[in-house]
Formats: structure tokens, sequence, C-alpha cells
């Protein structure tokens, strides 16, 4: 009974998809076709963008069928919406749908379940002729009329042509049934070596990420010692030494010495507290990445408007990466961007089949142009993202904006 009641649902989906999918089908067709052929005024494009919304729409029914039909690991079919923030959101948006291969591949599932279930129809009219024929040598009559059709059989045949016609009905819609369920688990559920070869590709890109991030920083240390402190730490001991040496002749001088040594100490701690800020920023675990992106803005000299609305703490290493990617992120705007205004928004996300994520946009005016360079900062910044599992756009046509957008798990 157990597995009755699954193939006698799996036909009832086919006779109502044979009936309405199809139909279905053509209208999209229809819509998208009168989109593109009307694309050149306002019509066609509302027309286009309403057919890539029922391209969606029955990418996610035809998951949500399935996966209730057969109660199969089907992931959902996920809106991945776009983090522009610009005039650009809603086409970015209809393009990702368009792009995500899974969405074409439940299409494909509800077209093959359509054309099944218009096979099914007839078969089950088939059924349908096959019983009153089989019955019918329990009647009086000599000869028996063949239902929907104006032939006429003698009914010494009936019961024959019946259990024929029952046969062929019932073993066609049992094999088309079999078919559908064949098909559609093939193509909307994962395959296993296949879901394990991309988290192992998964896993080595963020291990390489990683491991490339952590190169690039020592990297930039050993740039920042060797171009910044050293040489000030050289010359405070230069300074002390030519003191030591004047301290009896020349007391004035070597006080003055002293006292440019001091001064220089000064800034040597300075930059030592700037360089160690950039390993470990102590205000990002005591009070968040909220307050630790409000310091760097408040340090910035060009204004920066931030929009943080986090509504949980993520993982240190996630936070880690967004903090560092907004300080990048500003620090190319004062450098390289020309830009007056710098706009920083962040969004803690919790998308309704998927983990939560944490999610930042950095956009300035300045004059865009910027390119991700093999060991330049964006580059490291998009490996220290990609070891924590997230991903990292840059934006920034010729002329501006510049933008730059990460999305890393909360748990990573």
């Amino acid at each position: 009974m157990h597995r009755i009641r699954p193939l006698l649902a799996t036909i009832a989906h086919l006779a109502l998809l044979g009936a309405v999918g199809l139909p279905a089908l053509s209208g999209i067709v229809i819509l998208a076709g009168t989109g593109v052929a009307t694309l050149v005024v306002l019509v066609g494009v509302l027309l286009l963008a309403l057919a890539i919304l029922a391209v969606f729409a029955v990418a996610w029914f035809e998951r949500e069928r399935v996966a209730g039909l057969y109660g199969a690991p089907v992931p959902p079919a996920v809106l991945r919406r776009s983090g522009r923030t610009d005039w650009l959101r809603v086409p970015h948006t209809l393009l990702r749908i368009v792009s995500d291969g899974a969405h074409w591949r439940a299409l494909l599932s509800f077209f093959l379940t359509s054309l099944f279930g218009a096979f099914t129809l007839p078969l089950l009219s088939l059924v349908g002729l096959g019983v009153p024929l089989a019955l019918a040598g329990l009647g009086e009559a000599e000869t028996v009329t063949i239902p929907l059709t104006s032939l006429a059989a003698p009914v010494e045949w009936a019961p024959l042509l019946g259990l024929v016609a029952l046969a062929a009905g019932v073993a066609g819609t049992i094999g088309l049934a079999i078919a559908h369920r064949n098909v559609t688990l093939g193509l909307l559920v994962p395959d296993d070596r296949a879901r394990l070869e991309q988290e192992a590709r998964a896993e080595r890109e963020r291990r390489h990420g990683a491991v490339r991030a952590a190169d690039l920083d020592r990297t930039r240390i050993e740039r920042d010692l060797h171009d910044g402190v050293q040489p000030r730490l050289v010359s405070i001991a230069m300074q002390l030494g030519m003191a030591r040496d004047r301290i009896d002749t020349d007391p004035e001088g070597a006080r003055r010495l002293i006292d440019e040594a001091h001064a220089s100490s000064k800034a040597a701690v300075t930059e030592l507290r700037q360089l160690a800020r950039g390993i470990h920023v102590a205000v990002l675990d005591d009070r968040g990445l909220d307050a630790a992106v409000s310091a760097l803005a408040a340090r910035s000299a060009i204004p920066v408007e931030v929009d943080a609305r986090i509504e949980r703490r993520c993982s240190r290493d996630a936070e880690t990466a967004v903090y560092f990617a907004i300080a990048e992120a500003l620090t190319n705007a004062h450098k390289h961007a020309r830009a007056s205004r710098i706009r920083v928004a962040i969004r803690t996300r919790q998308p309704a089949d998927a983990p939560p994520s944490l999610w930042a946009r950095v956009e300035d005016d300045g004059i865009g142009g910027a390119e991700r360079q093999p060991g330049g900062g964006i580059d490291g910044l998009a490996h220290r993202v990609a070891g924590v599992g997230g991903t990292l756009t840059l934006t920034s046509p010729v002329g501006g904006p510049t933008a730059i957008e990460v999305d890393v798990p909360c748990a990573s």
C-alpha cells in the first residue's frame, strides 16, 4: 500500500499537468517572445521581466511539487536577490534568475512532466475504454460499439479487446509514472558524487584563500615594518647615540637630540599601534562590527556614512573579514578614488532556506577604474574573504562609482 499511494499520486500529478502544464509553458514562451519583440518600449521590458518571474515561479512550484510528492531532498528554489542599491538592483536580480541553472533544470522537469502527462491522458482514456468492453460480454447484445468510435465488434471479441485496452492503458500509465519519478529526481536531486566534489572544490578554494591571505598579510606587515617603524627606530638609536657622545661637551645639543628621539619614539608607538590594529582589532571583539566600522569612519578624512543594521553577532572570523574589507575599501578611496563621499552599508541576512550571512557594501563617488591586481589590496581582501567561505564583488566602471560588496557566512 505504501508503494501504491505514491504511484496513484504521481498519476494524478501527470494527469493534472498534462492538462495545464503545456499551455502554461506556452504562455511563458509567448510572453517572453512578445517582450523581446517589443523590447524597445517600456511594455516589452515589463513583459520580459514578467516572463522571467514566471520562470522562477514555475521552478519554485516544480521543486516543491517533487519534494512533496516523493519526500526527496530537493533543494528549494532560491531567489538570489541583487545586493546592489542603485537603479540596477531589479535588472541585476532578473539577470541572476536567468543565469541560475537550477531554475532551468526545474523548468525542464516541469516540461517533461507536462509532456508525460499529455501522453497519460489518452492512456487513462484507454483504461476507461477497456473496462466497459471487458464487461460487455455480460449483456445480451450480439455486437458492441466501441466507445468514442463508430466501430462495432462481435460481443465475443469485446472482453479480449477490453482486456488488451485495459492492460495497455495501465502498463503505459505506470511506465510513465516510473519514468517521471526517475527523470524528475535525476534532474532536481543533487548527485552525491557531484555534491561531494563541489564541497571538496569549495573547501580547496577556501583553504587556498586563507593561505594566500595569510601570505599577503605577512608581506604587508614586513613591508610596513621595513618602510616605517624600522627606519624610525634606527633613527632613534642614532639620535640617542649622538646625544650620549655630546652630553658632556654640548649638553644643550644632547637635550635637543633626546627631545627629537622622544618625539620619534611616540611616532613609532603610534605606527606600531596602527600596525597592530591591522592585525587584530580589539574594539571588534569588545563592541562588535558596528562600533569598529564607526571608529574607522571617524578617522576618515572623507565623510563616511555608515548604515549598519546588524541583528546578531557573527563569528569572529566573519566579522574580521568584513571589517578589513571595509577598511581596505576606505583606504583605496582615500588614496586613489578622489572621492568626496563614501557610504557603508552592513546587513545580517537570514534567507529562508540558507544559513545566515554577513553582507557589506562600500560605495564611493570617485573616478572609478579600480581593478583587482594580483598581490594588490583588493586581491588580498578577496583571498581573505574566500578563506572564510565568502565572496567579494568589485564594481568600478571608469568614471565611477566604485562599489565593493562582501558576503560571508555568519558561522564561518
